[in-house]
């Protein structure tokens, strides 16, 4: 899922939580906005399917980063399962 980053941001109103999780409550997009280029970050739509939708000042490059590391440590210690065939044949003895 691709998440919404500053001017891609289409909803009317916003809730918006500051960077270090303080909320700073519901605004229009282009406050937020402001408040986010003043800090140096971006503006990141992370919960689009709350009403109003939830956006968070954060630094996107390093939260991409932090979500692929995550990816990957997660499919590292995932499990891959293999199953093996025997064949059974009419002419087979025992202990074959």
């Amino acid at each position: 899922m691709e998440l919404r980053v500053n001017g891609r941001i289409r909803a009317r109103e916003i809730r918006v939580i500051a960077a270090d999780g303080q909320q700073l409550g519901i605004m229009p997009p282009e406050h937020a906005l402001a408040k986010a280029q003043e800090a140096g970050l971006d503006l990141v739509e992370i919960s689009p399917d709350a009403r109003p939708p939830v956006c968070k000042i954060m630094d996107y490059g390093k939260f991409k980063y932090a979500q692929k590391k995550k990816e990957a440590e997660a499919r590292k210690h995932q499990v891959n399962t293999t199953i093996k065939e025997v064949k059974f044949r009419p002419k087979i003895e025992q202990h074959d």
